[in-house]
């Protein structure tokens, strides 16, 4: 085991101390259920094995086997409004009793009304949407829709983001320890150094002077045929929040080289930094925005790929509709567009 394990979760709950503390605090009822757990499921990295046992969820609290309450300061970027609330529970519950079920080619007004309000609220005039059963599902959307409308397939993103799981988005993220061992992965995918002023590589000195931004420029002419650039609005990992200059210029550079802007939000977005969308603080039109997480208010699994008006693929020219976009200044602090 590295001894990083013990210091901090990393991708496995293998440490001495957590061992410690399940030795001291977990029933037999608890131990038989981890241990079933761990016979019937395949884990994902970062939950392997489980640490304990739970029994119910409400509000801000979870509650394990054992009746102990446990405040939740994560969840897991899903509960914007807490677990259960007792509004989207009722609406769950109507509209599993009235349409638990919409097959293809046939339209039902809440996946409509849905669909209006985000657009509607969405920092590109004219957008539309496809929703998806996760955000890693409307992370590979945005990137086939980046390919059909630009006829290229490079991409550019950031080390250090994630993405998602499946293998276009650990192409995209840039997490070794999503990325270790599971080669070879999407042809295409370039990477740059992220928005770090504490580490930059570039000797900003913890002020940023955009220079990462600066490369990223240098990075697409260079290349000359990259998609679209991709890009968490505000990195959650280790809460990276760009200066406002940060994407007027990104978004500038990404028009020159014909590149699209794509905003991944799925853990930032549906109110966590004062707006419904994380880029309305910045006054730019990304091309495209991926939400996800809270969107499914916690009790289902929910994302939508939002797009700019006129993204389409043109097959014999493989050309992107352009238009003019129109100005707009970053948002004051506390400042929210009413939707």
């Amino acid at each position: 085991m590295p001894p990083e394990a013990d210091r901090s979760e990393g991708d496995v709950n293998l440490g001495a101390r957590r061992a410690a503390w399940q030795a001291a605090h977990l029933d037999a009822a608890t131990r038989e259920l981890l241990a079933e757990d761990g016979r019937w499921f395949l884990h994902q990295s970062m939950s392997t094995p489980c640490l304990n046992a739970l029994a119910g969820a409400q509000g801000s609290w979870l509650t394990d086997l054992n009746g102990r309450r446990i405040l939740d300061f994560h969840g897991n970027s899903l509960h914007q409004i807490g677990y259960g609330h007792p509004k989207v529970v009722a609406a769950i519950q109507e509209t599993l009793a009235t349409l638990p079920f919409s097959p293809r080619r046939y339209a039902n007004r809440p996946a409509v009304e849905l669909a209006r309000r985000l657009c509607e609220a969405a920092p590109m005039p004219g957008a539309r949407l496809l929703f998806a059963p996760g955000g890693t599902a409307a992370v590979g959307m945005a990137l086939k829709l980046a390919r059909l409308a630009t006829g290229r397939f490079k991409t550019l993103s950031m080390w250090d983001a994630f993405h998602g799981a499946s293998l276009d988005a650990i192409s995209l993220g840039g997490e070794a320890v999503f990325r270790r061992g599971i080669g070879p992965l999407l042809p295409g995918a370039e990477h740059v150094p992220p928005h770090d002023p504490g580490n930059c590589v570039f000797g900003c000195g913890g002020q940023c002077a955009l220079r990462c931004v600066d490369y990223i420029d240098y990075c697409l002419g260079k290349e000359g045929d990259v998609a679209a650039v991709v890009v968490e609005t505000v990195r959650c990992t280790d809460v990276q929040v760009p200066p406002a200059d940060y994407y007027q210029r990104l978004r500038r550079i990404c028009d020159r080289h014909g590149a699209l802007l794509i905003l991944d939000e799925i853990p930032i977005a549906l109110g966590r930094t004062g707006h419904l969308y994380a880029v309305e603080r910045y006054g730019i039109e990304p091309d495209m925005i991926v939400i996800g997480k809270g969107l499914g208010g916690g009790a289902l699994p929910l994302a939508a790929l939002i797009a700019r008006d006129g993204l389409k693929s043109d097959r014999t020219s493989r050309s992107v509709t352009t238009r003019t976009r129109r100005t707009r200044s970053p948002a004051p602090p506390g400042w929210r567009r009413s939707t």
